[in-house]
């Protein structure tokens, strides 16, 4: 996720935030069982699928320590 993605991540409320985990999540879980199954070979996408995730927790996190 590139800089400006994570400000504009800073900005939404936090129900918006919420959902885009949710999202994000899922398409790792696609992700995680096409790679296992054989289907894709590229082993990047996963890893920064969880960066995205754990940047976006980070947010969440310092959203609810901050409110």
């Amino acid at each position: 996720m590139k800089k400006q993605d994570l400000k504009e991540f800073r900005k939404k409320p936090l129900a918006d935030l919420k959902k885009t985990l949710k999202e994000k999540r899922e398409k790792l879980n696609e992700l995680e069982f096409d790679f296992s199954t054989g289907k894709i070979q590229n082993v990047k996408d996963v890893k920064k699928l969880k960066k995205d995730i754990a940047q976006i927790l980070t947010i969440i996190n310092q959203d609810k320590k901050n409110a």
